[in-house]
């Protein structure tokens, strides 16, 4: 009893000092790595980083297709938590698309607005730019899913083709995620709401792990940190998790409905735009990333692709960690980064 009521004036001196602290906090500064725009669509824009000065190597160009639910910069969070930045030293020339915020007009807009329009253009505006007949593509989560299908209808424009934590098989029950999106009734959302809130979204992915990202999280934050850069290292996390832009109407009934209810794209049955996607269309060499403990993303929802593609020249790795661990934590930034890094540029030379 005495320890437990020790616990407790613990936890409340713990949290009565992180309150002041947070009081002196202003801004929490995300996105470190300089960029500039190149293309705009309306909400969507096609971003370049600052390439590494100091290498002296060349710069393939590689761009990167984030997932539609998410902002892009979980790539990009602080300079010591940046797989852009890693990648960046490694002397690739990236850019990345963002998204943007849909607004209530974008509720119309489809998946083949999103991989034959926005995706295409800008691989497009890269092979014009780098005078290269096709260039690297690398897609993290729904934006996996994406480049993977723009791969198989656009296989002559793709040099080297990159996946992260990437569903492909969505009939699978290793994750709640999959189990939940077959019961939704996507009709009645989007008819109903146009657009897909993030909000809503959030709801669900913090509902898969109930105790441990509604409860622990927080427990641990009061617990553990020792520091102001521990409580903006927190912050920067939290603004990520909860800036979660919402969902086109159109292109998530089709990809509620034809992947994760249909599992179309396994199963050759995938159309877009009247084009049936043949994942043995995809014949450029290929890096597949799954991480091992991601409950988003469940490693049996990734790993099929290898088997369905026709590349000879293509290589899997596993991460042991999450789904976000995947970009910010140490073992990323020391092993995981540098290998894509070191994969993306050897392959770009042959």
């Amino acid at each position: 009893m005495i320890n437990f009521t020790n616990d407790i004036l613990d936890i409340n001196y713990k949290l009565f000092n992180l309150m002041n602290d947070m009081k002196n906090i202003d801004t929490i500064d995300v996105q470190p790595t300089p960029k500039s725009t190149e293309l705009e669509f309306g909400n969507v824009k096609l971003y370049h980083y600052d390439q590494n000065k100091d290498s002296q190597k060349p710069h393939p160009p590689l761009l990167i297709v984030y997932a539609l639910v998410n902002k892009y910069y979980m790539m990009d969070l602080q300079a010591d938590k940046s797989f852009i930045k890693r990648l960046l030293d490694q002397g690739l020339d990236i850019y990345i698309i963002d998204w943007g915020y849909p607004e209530r007009a974008d509720r119309y807009l489809t998946m083949e607005d999103y991989i034959d329009g926005f995706i295409n253009n800008c691989v497009d505006y890269l092979r014009d730019k780098h005078k290269l007949d096709a260039i690297n593509l690398l897609g993290v989560c729904q934006g996996g899913t994406f480049s993977v299908i723009y791969s198989a209808l656009y296989p002559e424009k793709i040099k080297n083709l990159v996946t992260m934590v990437t569903p492909v098989d969505f009939d699978v029950e290793d994750g709640l995620l999959n189990v939940w999106s077959k019961y939704i009734d996507i009709d009645a959302l989007v008819d109903s709401s146009g657009n897909v809130s993030g909000d809503f979204m959030n709801i669900g992915y913090l509902m898969l792990k109930p105790f441990q990202l509604n409860f622990e999280k927080y427990y641990n934050f009061v617990k553990d940190t020792t520091s102001v850069e521990d409580i903006k290292n927190f912050l920067r996390m939290e603004k990520w998790i909860f800036d979660s832009p919402a969902q086109a109407g159109e292109a998530y009934r089709k990809f509620l409905k034809d992947l994760y209810q249909g599992n179309k794209l396994v199963k050759g049955e995938f159309t877009l735009n009247g084009r049936k996607v043949n994942l043995k269309n995809i014949s450029m060499p290929l890096l597949t990333i799954y991480a091992e403990q991601d409950h988003l993303v469940p490693p049996a929802s990734t790993k099929p692709l290898n088997d369905l593609v026709s590349s000879k020249d293509k290589t899997m790795l596993s991460f042991k960690g999450g789904h976000i661990g995947l970009y910010v934590s140490s073992k990323s930034q020391k092993e995981l980064a540098p290998s894509v890094g070191k994969w993306i540029f050897e392959h770009s030379l042959k």
